[in-house]
């Protein structure tokens, strides 16, 4: 039976890690923390509070579903998911709009905005659809090694219908020119980590993802993905260490043969490999794990790639329920073209931030003591910020906090009894990501499918990579396809 070792139990290791036991590997995962789940892992309080670290919307709900779906399982054996209404409030400098999950009534509301803009939103979801159809069915399924690849009937048909060539703000601005509208259909695009300006438009899939297949939430919390993953990879056999962290892959010629891991509290261990599937961070595995000689890209390539963001987050704990909030709340009420210039043109610790917060305790209540609240505060910024001191962060949070109480009229501050800050330096320790990125590759025209860092390395032969820095990209749904695609091309390889 052959060896594949994976390392990491993010989204894109633990679908990699299944997908190859499921070809019939001996599969073993080799993961620094002592759970699954990377960037999505979950933190519980003495006080009662359980926090998701990461992700914390759920959109594409099919990719999950189809998913399980290659395993003979159904979504509803691991987690139950609860569709949310609104989808999510939006503040604004004059107040709050809740953006409806019914269609009609988001139509209603365009209308009352900008008359004439129903339609156009209907013009702009046809076309939404169809591109999400192509990106998520074909586009994302793409390894990414060729050219040829994108040689389809399909694509070369609708390649313009695609936009491939057209940016998301020219694009948006075609249908509808109302500010509040525009920053609407702009905001999904910022999980794309780059500004509207420079993300093709074929990205209008993902307002066809928040629009028509909705917001929704796993009940116990985003850690139920990741927990429905980790189990369905024991029963596929897949082999877990935990607080085992990758110290080394050892190459004979262009071969990985073993990858060395530190054990804590047991030194190093050595794991034989027939290949090696990188589900940690790309740099990282390049710069720290191999010789220079067997690196595919150099330190000059990584400093030009353009980065998604990273961000300063604060997990809260309340002693007080607040009235009237929802579970994802986005504050647009600074000027949005300023901090997204801090984060892309200029990077700087923005002036005034715009913010996210989310309250799954208004959905859920596991995650928080009966008449508690548990919130969950993100500020986007630029990767690679020097200076996160806690005194900054402490900075932040009171600039944010101030302003979040302004808008639900309800203090916090004197609420508090649980608080925890994660930004820059904590994405490097924890994850060893370049630059402290939260989101990996910005989704940039020349970061697309075959611009990307390969999925298979140049120089090591059976060393293959899956995750946010590689294709299909950032996100977590591209994430679990990342791990498909990758594991295809492999057993491709070694028929």
């Amino acid at each position: 039976m052959k060896k594949v070792i994976v390392i990491g139990s993010g989204f894109a290791g633990l679908s990699a890690a299944s997908f190859m036991a499921k070809a019939g590997w001996d599969v073993t995962v080799l993961e620094k923390h002592a759970m699954p789940g990377g960037r999505a892992r979950q933190f519980s309080t003495p006080e009662g509070y359980v926090f998701d670290m990461g992700p914390s919307w759920y959109w594409m709900p099919d990719v999950f579903e189809r998913y399980f779906e290659c395993f003979g399982k159904k979504l509803s054996d691991y987690y139950q998911l609860t569709r949310l209404d609104p989808s999510y409030r939006v503040y604004y400098p004059d107040g709050p709009l809740d953006i409806p999950a019914d269609y009609e009534a988001l139509r209603r509301l365009f209308e009352e905005l900008e008359p004439g803009s129903a339609a156009r939103l209907d013009a702009f979801m046809r076309e939404a659809a169809y591109k999400y159809d192509v990106g998520i069915n074909k586009l994302v399924h793409k390894p990414g090694q060729s050219f040829t690849e994108f040689i389809d009937m399909d694509l070369i048909k609708g390649v313009f219908r695609l936009d491939v060539f057209t940016d998301m703000k020219k694009h948006i601005r075609r249908f509808v020119n109302h500010p509040k509208l525009v920053q609407l259909l702009e905001f999904p695009v910022l999980f794309l980590g780059a500004l509207p300006g420079n993300i093709p438009a074929l990205y209008s899939l993902m307002n066809y993802a928040d629009i028509k297949l909705g917001t929704w939430y796993p009940m116990g919390g985003m850690y139920k993905i990741v927990e429905g993953m980790y189990k369905l990879a024991l029963d596929l056999g897949v082999t877990f260490k935990f607080n085992h962290e990758a110290s080394s892959i050892n190459l004979e010629k262009r071969m990985a043969r073993t990858v060395s891991a530190h054990h804590t509290g047991h030194g190093q261990t050595q794991f034989e490999a027939d290949v090696v599937i990188g589900g940690a961070d790309y740099h990282f595995i390049e710069e720290k794990l191999l010789p220079e000689a067997a690196r595919s890209y150099s330190p000059a390539y990584w400093d030009k790639r353009v980065m998604a963001p990273s961000c300063l987050l604060y997990y809260v704990g309340l002693n007080k329920k607040l009235p009237g909030i929802t579970h994802h709340s986005l504050f647009f009420d600074v000027d949005f073209d300023r901090h997204g210039k801090e984060i892309y043109d200029n990077p700087v610790w923005p002036t005034e931030p715009l913010f996210y917060v989310g309250a799954p305790s208004v959905t859920d209540p596991s995650v928080a003591p009966a008449g508690h609240e548990n919130l969950f505060f993100l500020i986007p910024i630029a990767a690679g910020l020097p200076g996160d001191t806690e005194e900054l962060r402490q900075q932040y949070f009171d600039k944010i906090v101030t302003r979040y109480e302004a808008h639900i009229g309800t203090s916090i501050r004197d609420a508090i009894i649980y608080k925890r800050s994660y930004s820059v330096s904590d994405f490097v320790s924890d994850y060893h990501a370049f630059k402290g990125n939260a989101y990996g590759l910005a989704n940039t025209l020349m970061q697309t499918a075959i611009l990307k860092p390969s999925l298979q390395s140049q120089k090591v032969n059976n060393l293959y990579f899956t995750g946010q820095l590689t294709v299909p990209g950032p996100g977590v749904p591209p994430s679990l396809i990342s791990g498909e695609v990758v594991s295809k091309e492999i057993l491709k390889a070694y028929k």
